[in-house]
């Protein structure tokens, strides 16, 4: 009978521990593999409840198991039970995974669990031996709950609590091997990239619209040329590696690289890789800072795709942010936005649900009038670097007319969708206050009932606060209704709005994202809604 329930034990401990290993892993690949960044979503207080959370059945096997009776392992099932139903993988906004690495940490995790049973085992089985030979006597198997299991089960149950540390354990194992299969693929891609000298490479980024640039400008640019860019939201090294080795083909003329940076330097791994002729830096803002720290460290990590252009090279600059502008560079620079002093200007911007209208002129001083079904001041910015980049390159303005009418929304950046009698403005892939206060501009320009649903931002560091409370006080005569996803996350939001005037029972406050759209159906239709979707807080906050 006790061989039995310790087999329950076993296979029910096993599938949670399973469970919450896999929830880890995605944690960790979440946080990009980098140790530092996981450890600080493990240390930020809603996370340490929550991961307390999946282990607290397993803590109250503990003093089950040290009971050392029947009893307590029936117990010990019950608790087992428990672990399984709080750990049972949901479903994620971004699902795990199972790349190459992941499945060797899974092993090499798989390794150490039986280490430690083998740890736990060897003792038992010498104190259990005479001249080499196991002993097998009645005796030994008298004990209603043998030693044996529940030496096994206190090292697992001490294993599972451990297991948010054991991700950087196995990390650190693997280290080694992981650095040098990166190094294989970076310099096969290296390799690929030198035997293609006439390829123009153009690197882009920003704290925020690099994305919707390089969507932009690939779009202008293969009017003429061949051109490949990185796909989604591959732009670390490693994927600017994966592009080139898995897509680049002889015939491109040009490669767009998206390049995305967590940490000072991060830049300057891809620049030193690739190599660009020409640099778009798209924005600088806050964001990232709970990695990054300090804005003059963002300041200095984007600009180390301008050091790396060469001098007969160009970056092209948005002048509109002042991070920008301000920041003295030894470089041709071409610079671009929607105020006095660009070099490629657009201005007479009239937003519709029809999209957007406005005019740029030419070096020459000739004006142009451009229509894109895009909306919000800040697309048209965003257009206005892609079109400053294809002429530069050689395409001329005229030419350059119907392909940005053309232009498709980048999905979930202030993306227009109509949706059945209401019209939303998905900005959901991330947020920071530049492009939260962008797209509250672009809601306040629709004369329809206008309703913000945002959960808030992430990642702020000592400024989540303050950010937060910022865009609250902007918000407050931009929307008529504000759907605030989170009570807590969003605290700074709700003070702000309130401190500028806005209605309180016009605020309203809910818990899952789904409970705002019920919330936004039971508005009453004062006429048709616009609905700004301002951030989707990514499965490690939400």
């Amino acid at each position: 009978m006790d061989i039995v329930i310790f087999g329950i034990w076993m296979v029910t401990y096993l599938v949670g521990a399973v469970w919450y290993i896999l929830y880890l892993m995605h944690m960790f690949q979440q946080n990009s593999y980098k140790p530092r960044e996981y450890g600080e979503w493990m240390g930020m207080h809603a996370n340490v409840g929550r991961l307390l959370g999946k282990c607290l059945y397993a803590l109250i096997s503990l003093p089950l198991v040290l009971i050392g009776n029947r009893g307590g392992l029936i117990a010990a099932c019950l608790m087992n039970g428990m672990t399984m139903l709080v750990n049972k993988p949901h479903e994620a906004k971004k699902p795990l995974v199972y790349t190459p690495r992941v499945r060797r940490m899974l092993v090499t995790t798989g390794i150490l669990y039986l280490f430690v049973m083998a740890v736990v085992l060897l003792p038992w089985m010498w104190m259990r031996t005479a001249g080499g030979t196991i002993l097998t006597s009645p005796g030994m198997f008298a004990q209603p709950y043998y030693p044996m299991f529940r030496n096994v089960e206190f090292g697992l149950l001490l294993l599972f609590l451990l297991q948010p540390f054991l991700v950087l354990l196995v990390n650190g194992l693997n280290h080694p091997i992981e650095k040098g299969i990166d190094q294989h693929y970076i310099n096969d891609a290296a390799r690929i990239l030198r035997e293609m000298p006439n390829l123009k490479i153009i690197g882009v980024t920003g704290s925020y619209g690099k994305t919707s640039v390089k969507y932009y400008l690939s779009t202008l640019l293969s009017t003429q040329y061949n051109v490949l860019h990185t796909p989604g939201n591959y732009n670390t090294t490693l994927g600017v590696v994966r592009t080139i080795r898995e897509r680049m083909k002889p015939f491109h003329e040009i490669f767009i690289c998206e390049m995305g940076a967590r940490e000072v330097g991060d830049i300057k791994e891809i620049c030193d890789l690739v190599h660009p002729n020409y640099g778009i830096i798209t924005s600088i803002g806050p964001q990232h800072l709970q990695s990054f720290h300090t804005i003059d460290n963002i300041v200095a990590t984007k600009f180390e795709l301008a050091e790396a252009v060469p001098d007969a090279g160009k970056v092209f600059l948005n002048y509109d942010n002042r991070y920008i502008r301000e920041k003295q560079i030894n470089k041709k620079i071409v610079s671009y936005g929607i105020e006095e002093g660009a070099d490629f200007r657009a201005y007479d911007i009239a937003v519709s649900p029809r999209g957007s209208f406005f005019k740029m002129k030419d070096e020459t001083g000739k004006e142009y009038e451009f229509h894109t079904k895009l909306v919000g001041s800040h697309n048209v910015q965003n257009i206005a670097g892609a079109i400053a980049v294809a002429h530069t390159l050689g395409i001329p303005m005229e030419k350059l007319l119907h392909p940005v009418k053309q232009l498709e929304s980048v999905p979930h950046r202030l993306q227009l969708v109509r949706q059945g009698d209401r019209i939303l403005l998905d900005d959901a892939y991330n947020s920071n206050r530049n492009g939260f206060e962008a797209a509250l501009d672009t809601l306040s320009m629709f004369q329809e009932l206008r309703i913000l649903l945002t959960p808030g931002m992430v990642e702020l560091g000592e400024k989540q606060y303050d950010e937060n409370k910022a865009v609250g006080v902007y918000a407050a005569d931009k929307c008529d209704y504000a759907v605030l996803v989170g009570a807590e996350q969003t605290k700074p939001i709700q003070d702000g709005l309130l401190e500028a005037g806005f209605p309180e029972n016009r605020m309203i406050v809910v818990d899952t994202l789904q409970e705002a759209f019920r919330m936004v159906n039971a508005i009453p239709n004062e006429k048709q809604k616009v609905v700004l979707i301002e951030n989707d807080l990514p499965d490690n906050y939400a």
